[in-house]
């Protein structure tokens, strides 16, 4: 993570999905599609040592996009979302993950007026980043997540049970349920306190590494879809119903990052 113009949390919840960072190779076209597909806004943010801009809704910090660095970039990582994860105690969560086989890939990091932050690769490979608001930081609410929030985090895995017991161990996190999809596998949908927030399940043989897919709550998911192929991105699979009433599509955006849309069901 860089910085946020709203800081996350005060309520330091451990275990909670709270800033979503876009590291890409063009920020500027990144920011442009963005902005028009989803309606976000935007603010700089000044305090940190790369530019970054904020996306926002209503107002409030949801994440923000940032230059993947050259080194990555040279070394194959392609634009990405990276997800940040709240812990009251960095040093304790980085201690963690590599006692529990994950690897630290960029230590813990002090944001001037915001907070700490460390990336983390899990067992399986997946990245994703650690998060310590100061106790100065405006409150991110609990609750379900609003429209044009990211409202699910799935994580295709080499083997979701063993990568399940990493992130519990970690952060606390519940199973919520389990769904057999016939040829797909088992689709687990972990949480905590009542809150779903998202799934796991074995990556088809295909797909080359464990990642995190993170979801978009959009009105319409057809639409936007469209939207998407639109602006200069592509829709690689659906848009398709799933179990419980909801509609999704997995897309990326012009500069190869993926990401995914999600209608909630009608009363949902």
């Amino acid at each position: 993570m860089t910085a946020t113009t709203t800081p996350v949390t005060t309520l330091i919840t451990r275990g909670r999905f709270v800033w979503y960072d876009l590291l890409t190779t063009d920020t500027k076209a990144a920011i442009a599609f963005y902005t028009k597909l989803i309606g976000w806004g935007t603010q700089q943010f000044e305090g940190g040592q790369a530019p970054y801009t904020v996306f926002t809704v209503s107002g409030a910090g949801l994440g923000g996009v940032m230059t993947l660095p050259e080194a990555a970039a040279k070394s194959g990582v392609p634009p990405h979302w990276m997800a940040h994860i709240s812990t009251p105690d960095l040093d304790a969560t980085v201690a963690q993950v590599t006692k529990l086989g994950g690897q630290v890939i960029v230590p813990a990091t002090d944001i001037p007026t915001v907070g700490r932050f460390a990336v983390f690769l899990d067992p399986q490979g997946a990245k994703f980043a650690g998060f310590q608001p100061l106790p100065s930081s405006t409150p991110r609410p609990d609750g379900p997540p609003k429209l044009l929030d990211v409202s699910w985090n799935e994580l295709a895995a080499t083997d979701y049970k063993k990568a399940f017991d990493f992130y519990r161990a970690l952060f606390g996190w519940e199973e919520v349920s389990e769904t057999d999809m016939g040829a797909m596998g088992i689709y687990m949908i972990y949480g905590q306190k009542g809150d779903q927030y998202g799934g796991m399940f074995d990556k088809p043989p295909q797909m080359p590494a464990s990642a995190w897919l993170h979801y978009i709550n959009v009105k319409d998911v057809d639409k936007v879809a469209e939207d998407v192929k639109k602006l200069g991105g592509k829709v690689v699979n659906g848009p398709m119903d799933v179990p419980g009433g909801g509609r999704i599509a997995q897309c990326t955006d012009p500069q190869g990052a993926m990401f995914a849309l999600h209608a909630k069901a009608a009363g949902k």
